[in-house]
């Protein structure tokens, strides 16, 4: 099954959420799921998918990032997941008849193929590869969740960070004379609601870092300088 549409991430332990969709079917049914819908195109920042709309579609994201996320009723913001080439989008609420879970917004250009809500669902009716294909990715997506969580209770929220960076690093990271750029474009805002933090809890522990040199930062850059710092404060055995 060979194709463009691979891992963003190497096999880590055996969870393959980070597999997207397109990755886990065959040719033949990625070509015909992707004939089902018409091409979009999104501009950096716009939104793809709102909290709370009406379901009439699902998203296949050809190229470019996305970011999932929801807001709590006193306005915190927490990031979800990000979403990139040969992920689908708006599923659940597809499959369930229900509106919007979260709001899916691009981070940067993005091309996905929109389909219709009744043609996705017909389509899965008559091809249960696909339908066992979606399964897995959401049993998969779910046991990443479950886990991401069970670390996180136990953590501080500098430990998170430290975890979260490296993450980033290994999934979305492209090595440059400095050291590991983040390749996906997050604001502190969305940095701490990864980690269920304040956004100025998370500008307290950039400047540590920077002072530090463990990483620099631009507008919305991020270079890891020193990934074995993270490394030991992610295991909270770091001398500090």
């Amino acid at each position: 099954m060979a194709s463009k549409w691979t891992a963003s991430a190497p096999y880590d332990g055996g969870l393959d959420d980070r597999v997207p969709f397109l990755a886990r079917l065959e040719a033949e049914d990625r070509a015909a799921l992707l004939a089902l819908g018409r091409e979009l195109t999104f501009t950096a920042r716009s939104v793809l998918i709102h909290h709370h709309e009406p379901s009439s579609h699902v998203l296949v994201l050809v190229q470019g990032w996305t970011k999932v996320t929801a807001a709590a009723a006193n306005g915190y913001e927490a990031l979800l997941a990000l979403r990139g080439p040969g992920d689908i989008i708006g599923e659940s609420a597809a499959l369930t008849g229900r509106t919007r879970s979260a709001t899916v917004t691009a981070l940067e250009q993005v091309r996905a193929v929109a389909v219709q809500r009744e043609r996705f669902t017909e389509f899965l009716a008559h091809s249960p590869a696909v339908s066992f294909a979606l399964l897995g990715l959401t049993s998969d997506r779910t046991r990443a969740a479950d886990r991401r969580r069970l670390e996180f209770a136990s953590m501080t929220v500098r430990e998170r960070f430290a975890t979260l960076l490296l993450d980033l690093a290994r999934t979305h990271g492209r090595r440059t004379a400095e050291g590991v750029e983040l390749s996906v474009p997050l604001s502190k805002q969305e940095l701490a609601g990864s980690v269920g933090a304040s956004r100025e809890a998370v500008q307290r522990l950039l400047k540590d870092l920077r002072e530090r040199d463990v990483v620099r930062t631009g507008r919305r850059a991020l270079v890891i300088v020193r990934p074995d710092v993270l490394r030991r404060l992610a295991r909270a055995d770091a001398p500090e």
